[in-house]
Parts: structure tokens; C-alpha cells; sequence
């Protein structure tokens, strides 16, 4: 008599491996996606003015106010001004050529200047006890250091205040356009500065500096130290027409 030949179910996979492949996939995925990260615009909190009297004053020279305002239209230091004049405009707060009173009062930055400020930080820090101290000494002594290296580098030059700022301000209703332009007029003022320095003191353009060379970041950080990009953006408020 012939049997039945008995049918088998499907065949089981083996998933023993499983948890290793998912685990690979998870550290492949780990390594090559790449993390937004936030930009920020470097901040430097102003010096300490004894003379309070004259508090408003020191701070309406160290900031170059631009605002555009509902209608698109644009406002620097409370006056009306085309967008074409905006680029000159900054590059004379940044440089302030004459020695205005209004504007930024800068600060010969020399060797001589730099070696005391290093060699006066020295000597607190080597008393300093207490650690905050010690890293608030280390830190002004990196910073004099970079300040006369920028000196080796460049010869003598104009500091501008801690404090300078260019603060940008649009209306509630500014258009993204008219916005664009103003921060492409301000940015393209302290890149031609500093594309003008690069071309006196080094022969070279600014922007033909390789920053994967080492001889070449100290150059650009030496620049930007002379002409460093300080734009502050505010929040937008309502502004209409009559802000004229």
C-alpha cells in the first residue's frame, strides 16, 4: 500500500544574523550623516565705562544702526540712504578715516603694546588662585598673542572697539529680497577691506588664501582680526513709512 507523501511547511529563515546586520546599518548610518549645526555671529560684550554720563554716547559711535524699514525702504543712522551708498558707508565705520566722532575711535595695536599686555597677564596669572582667574588670564594672553602675531604678519594697525558693532533691523513686513541685498552690501564692505589689506601688505588676494594651509590660516585669522565681520541682527518690528 502506498504511503502519503507527508508536505513540509515553508522552510524557516534563520535570523540569528539579524541583529548584526541592523547593528552595522546603524553604525554606517552613524558615520556618514553629517549634523546641522548652528552659526553664530561672534559677540564680544562692550568695556566697562566708568563715565556713565557719557555712556549713551560711547554706544551710539560704536554702532551703525541699518534699518529697513515696512516699504522696503532703507534707514542708517535714522537718515535715508540708497543701497548703492550702503557698502561705502560701512567701510568708513569700520575704518573711520577721519578720526570721527561719531564713529569708532580704533586703537593703535604696536609689538610693544602687545609684549606688555602679555607679559602684565603673565604676572597675575602666575599668582592667580583661583581657577576662573587663571582662565580669564590665559585667555587675554591668547588673545595679545594673536593680536602680535597679526602684528609680525601685517605691520602695526587700527583695532576697533570691542564694542562695534553694525546692527541690522528690518520691519515686520521687510521683503526677503530687500533683505538680501542689504546683508550682501554689508558683508561685500568688510570683504573688500580686507581684500584691500591683503593686497598691500601681502601681494595676494584675500580671497586666494588657502585656509587648509597652515602659513595661510594664520594670515586670515590675522585679517579678520583687523577687520573682523561684526553684524548683529535684531528682531523685526513694526516699522512703517513714517519712520522716516
Amino acid at each position: 500500500m502506498l504511503r502519503k507523501k507527508r508536505r513540509e511547511g515553508p522552510g524557516e529563515i534563520n535570523a540569528g544574523s539579524m541583529a548584526d546586520i541592523a547593528f552595522l546599518l546603524l553604525i554606517f548610518f552613524l558615520v556618514t550623516t553629517t549634523m546641522d549645526t548652528d552659526a553664530g555671529i561672534l559677540r564680544l560684550l562692550p568695556p566697562i565705562v566708568d563715565d556713565m554720563e557719557n555712556i549713551d554716547k560711547v554706544k551710539d559711535r560704536n554702532v551703525y544702526i541699518v534699518l529697513i524699514n515696512d516699504a522696503d525702504q532703507l534707514l542708517v543712522e535714522g537718515e535715508p540712504m540708497d543701497i548703492k551708498d550702503l557698502r561705502a558707508g560701512a567701510k568708513e565705520f569700520m575704518t573711520n578715516p577721519t578720526n570721527a566722532e561719531n564713529l569708532p575711535e580704533k586703537t593703535r595695536i604696536t609689538a610693544a603694546v602687545c609684549r606688555e599686555q602679555i607679559a602684565f597677564n603673565r604676572s597675575y596669572l602666575a599668582g592667580a588662585t583661583e581657577d576662573e582667574d587663571r582662565v580669564r588670564f590665559q585667555k587675554e594672553i591668547d588673545r595679545w598673542e594673536d593680536k602680535l602675531l597679526a602684528v609680525e604678519l601685517l605691520g602695526e594697525f587700527m583695532e576697533l572697539p570691542n564694542s562695534a558693532v553694525i546692527s541690522l533691523q528690518t520691519g515686520s513686513k521687510t521683503s526677503y529680497n530687500m533683505y538680501v541685498q542689504v546683508q550682501n552690501e554689508l558683508e561685500a564692505g568688510i570683504r573688500e577691506l580686507r581684500e584691500d589689506l591683503s593686497r598691500e601688505k601681502l601681494g595676494r588676494r584675500f580671497s586666494e588664501l588657502n585656509d587648509k594651509d597652515e602659513d595661510d590660516q594664520k594670515l586670515i585669522k590675522a585679517i579678520r582680526m583687523v577687520y573682523p565681520q561684526r553684524i548683529s541682527e535684531a528682531e523685526p518690528v513694526d516699522v512703517s513709512r513714517r519712520n522716516q
